[in-house]
């Protein structure tokens, strides 16, 4: 068995992980990521990821935007809900911004910041499943297994940002989960309009439906009841383009097509306190939220980003102290615990049709568009966070 001593060893090689990999090369400190998948760099995932105009700041500083394509600009989207009246256009030009956020493959994204990784200080280490962790002295000890063979790393720092709980759990976290009984179909559609740069939002009673413009079709989020989503998953072309135009109606146009459908569960599971003795939790490991909002991919950057700010301007000393992380935790405080309250509130909100909370809802979408600045601090919130 291998044994290597680093300031900071990253559990995940993930764009999240990765993202605080880069962040930190150049400063010195000796990083390691482990990263369970062969080659994550070479990911045939089929998923698309929504990001917003906040999250291209952070990877332009970073060196990786200009390395992705192709990439979707959402200019504007349409809010609305089906059975009741009430709608609202968020729209770049009223941000003052070239873009509300952008649509890209998530292959693409992984392949930008796998080729970016990789200084005299940092290394990727591929097919590697971690086995056990626990406390040392001053640093937290990782077991590893890569190629067969056994390895054991000290760590100054220990960073979770593999995306699942399992990890979470074996470092002691107190995480807490809600389910909440639906699913989300996605895969790709065709229509018969040109999207224009605009997506949709439309709120239905089991959940919402959101279209989002990527390379010259949409991709689809479709949220409803597990039982509702077997029978989506189950449903010939013609039959769930159907279905999919009753509940849009001529807002897209007509749906021509559809392609790549998956469902996956949907579940609020966060970490009470991401900080913990030594260790931090990023990304989905921190936080699993709906994707009612696109937030989940968003906060998780912004975690990295000033987890990565945090360390550089503590450099010189332990990247694990109490006083670091301390550092760090009130810093994403006004941030993160914001956005999975306000996730899980809009979840609450438009995924029911109580008469009189449908009222509300239609009063709360036409009064931003009778409001612009609540409009602006809106979309504020939801592209920058807490963070400007």
């Amino acid at each position: 068995m291998s044994n290597h001593a680093y300031d900071v060893v990253i559990v995940g090689g993930g764009p999240i992980g990765a993202a605080l990999a880069i962040a930190l090369q150049g400063s010195g400190l000796k990083v390691l990521v482990l990263e369970a998948r062969p080659d994550a760099s070479n990911s045939s995932d089929a998923r698309t990821l929504a990001m917003s105009y906040g999250s291209r700041l952070i990877l332009e500083r970073l060196g990786i935007w200009s390395q992705i394509e192709p990439i979707t600009p959402i200019e504007s989207i349409h809010v609305s809900q089906r059975g009741g009246f009430g709608r609202t256009l968020l729209s770049a030009n009223e941000a003052g911004l070239p873009a509300l956020g952008y649509v890209v493959r998530y292959a693409r994204l992984q392949q930008a910041f796998g080729k970016a990784i990789g200084s005299e200080n940092t290394t990727l280490m591929a097919g590697a499943e971690v086995v056990g962790m626990g406390p040392a002295d001053e640093a937290v000890r990782i077991g590893y297994r890569a190629q067969g063979i056994m390895h054991s790393a000290a760590a100054r720092l220990l960073v979770i940002a593999d995306g699942g709980a399992s990890a979470a759990l074996r470092a002691g976290a107190a995480v807490k989960v809600r389910e909440y009984g639906q699913d989300a179909v996605v895969g790709l559609v065709e229509t018969s309009r040109p999207h224009g740069r605009k997506a949709f939002e439309r709120f239905t009673p089991d959940g919402p439906i959101a279209l989002l413009p990527f390379e010259n079709r949409y991709a689809l989020v479709w949220t409803a009841t597990p039982e509702a989503a077997t029978g989506l998953m189950g449903l010939p072309a013609a039959g769930f383009l159907e279905k999919l135009q009753g509940h849009f109606g001529d807002r897209a146009g007509r749906f021509i097509s559809t392609e790549a459908r998956a469902r996956f569960p949907l579940i609020l599971r966060y970490a009470v306190d991401p900080v913990l003795p030594r260790a931090v939790m990023l990304g989905n490991a921190a936080q699993a939220l709906h994707p009612i909002a696109g937030q989940g991919f968003n906060l998780g950057l912004r975690d990295a980003w000033e987890l990565g700010e945090t360390l550089l301007l503590q450099a010189a000393r332990d990247p694990g102290a109490d006083e670091c992380l301390s550092s760090y935790r009130t810093t994403r405080r006004p941030d993160r615990l914001p956005g999975i309250v306000l996730t899980h509130s809009l979840v609450k909100i438009f995924s029911n049709d109580f008469a009189p909370l449908q009222a509300t809802r239609g009063a709360a979408l036409a009064l931003l568009d009778l409001v612009p600045p609540a409009k602006r601090i809106f979309m504020q919130r939801m592209i920058f966070g807490a963070s400007r």
